[in-house]
């Protein structure tokens, strides 16, 4: 079978990652501007193919690409996920309920520190309606495209974000993870994806609102030591209170650790062979590296499931119920999709169990640490299977039917969001088959996130993943 894929490696600044780019620029081997050109071009070779561009913002990348001068990541090239606020565009959080929403007046916080990172914005990248999905596929047919298979969805909901990353248009991109959103399009892309401790990095206003905050921000990388910089430049902008500093992780983990090992989907879902394999290849390679794994099973599943989605389901009503107040007064919730009006109705016919549902989700972060004082790490597959054939998790299906099949799909990344802990998809493997990159999730205690880092360095170094350039 032939896999058709896209990728825009067709330059030297292509192949470089963010800290390669910044190196280069402050040596004085490239301008800024001559960056952002060449990400430019690269973006509108590709985009077609990719359809990864939620609004750009070319002109005034380079109007900012001839001001900028310094910063840890000057000159990199970047995109922001459309659900977070860039002033001067309009924010449409992937929904034709927002298409007539206003230019932001404001940036949002965590793109925000990007930017006074040095860093230059060439617009917003696509997501599925709120983020509420993990593929970017929308009612009138159009779908962000993987760039290892175009034939396959790149996860979501930070679609574009690794869309273009994987393909080589920017080195990074801005994502935002609710319940994997960054985790699983880094493994259908063959990225690193890592998904902070709560309370790690500044807080959206959304973020403050939330109950029980689930959503973090962070980036899209190729590169583990782009997540290292970009952590302990964001520790100087913000340092969190009660959580122990990162610092820059620039050395692989230098100590065995014991690695408990979740094989199983849970909720009697199935992974597939790719994800089998690429797992115990993982844990041969850990085995190798000499640390401890041993099995073990997330408790408390039933229940855990049960309130995620509950709450999940109530941050949709909110949406649909109260968009012209959170998001933009020409909110309309017609023409939102049908699964995310099931979703407001699922939370409707269960509103009294809200207060005990919230509880229960405050509670889950101690069943979760309580586990990690028995293994230092949790291993599992990030996804139960390779990323799957565009139209599998459509919109215009049954939406009864699409929340089935996420929840068989994603079954493993949730509980990082609920509980607040910190986790990682890296990418260790590749069906060969499918063409597809495999990615494999760790857990930390919550506060651990340098310790991921480390980790993923040592088998970054260890095993090398693939990449689309040539």
């Amino acid at each position: 079978m032939t896999v058709r894929t896209a990728h825009a490696f067709t330059d030297d600044l292509a192949r470089l990652d963010a800290v390669a780019t910044a190196e280069a620029v402050r040596r004085g081997d490239v301008s800024v501007p001559e960056v952002v050109e060449a990400a430019i071009a690269r973006a509108e070779a590709v985009n077609g193919q990719l359809d990864a561009i939620a609004t750009p913002d070319f002109d005034r990348a380079r109007a900012a690409a001839a001001k900028v001068t310094r910063g840890p990541f000057v000159g990199v090239p970047m995109f922001i996920k459309d659900n977070a606020d860039h002033e001067g565009l309009p924010t449409r959080n992937g929904s034709k309920a927002l298409a007539n929403a206003r230019p932001a007046k404001h940036t949002s916080e965590v793109p925000e520190q990007l930017l006074a990172m040095g860093m230059v914005s060439l617009g917003k990248s696509t997501l599925p309606e709120f983020g509420f999905a993990p593929s970017c596929e929308t009612l009138d047919g159009v779908a962000t495209h993987n760039p290892w298979n175009l034939d396959r969805t790149p996860g979501g909901s930070s679609a574009g974000s690794a869309a273009l990353v994987a393909a080589g248009v920017v080195p990074v991109a801005h994502g935002a993870d609710g319940g994997g959103s960054i985790r699983i399009p880094s493994a259908c892309c063959g990225l690193v994806g890592l998904k902070v401790s709560r309370g790690r990095l500044i807080p959206s206003l959304g973020s403050r609102l939330m109950p029980v905050d689930i959503v973090t921000e962070g980036l899209l990388t190729r590169s583990v030591r782009d997540v290292a910089l970009h952590l302990s430049e964001a520790e100087k902008l913000y340092r969190p209170k009660r959580m122990p500093a990162v610092g820059h992780v620039t050395a692989p983990l230098g100590r065995k650790l014991r690695v408990g090992l979740v094989s199983e989907a849970p909720m009697g879902g199935k992974v597939d062979a790719a994800n089998r394999q690429v797992l115990e290849e993982t844990v041969a390679l850990l085995e190798g590296l000499g640390h401890h794994v041993r099995p073990i099973t997330f408790p408390g599943v039933e229940q855990f499931a049960e309130d995620y989605l509950q709450y999940w389901s109530m941050l949709i009503w909110s949406a649909v119920h109260h968009g012209e107040r959170l998001f933009d007064p020409s909110f309309d919730k017609t023409r939102m999709t049908d699964f995310s009006l099931m979703m407001a109705r699922r939370f409707r016919a269960n509103m009294g169990s809200t207060p005990g549902n919230i509880i229960r989700m405050r509670g889950h972060q101690r069943t979760y640490r309580e586990l990690l004082r028995q293994s230092d790490l949790v291993l599992s597959p990030t996804l139960a299977t390779v990323a799957p054939p565009l139209g599998y998790l459509a919109n215009d299906q049954d939406p009864d039917q699409l929340l089935e099949r996420l929840v068989g799909w994603m079954p493993f990344t949730p509980m990082a969001n609920g509980t607040g802990l910190p986790a990682i998809s890296l990418p260790l493997g590749h069906d060969d088959e499918t063409g597809l990159p495999v990615g494999m999730m760790f857990h930390a205690d919550l506060g651990a996130d340098a310790l991921l880092v480390e980790l993923a360095l040592q088998l970054e170094e260890a095993k090398p993943w693939r990449s689309l350039a040539p």
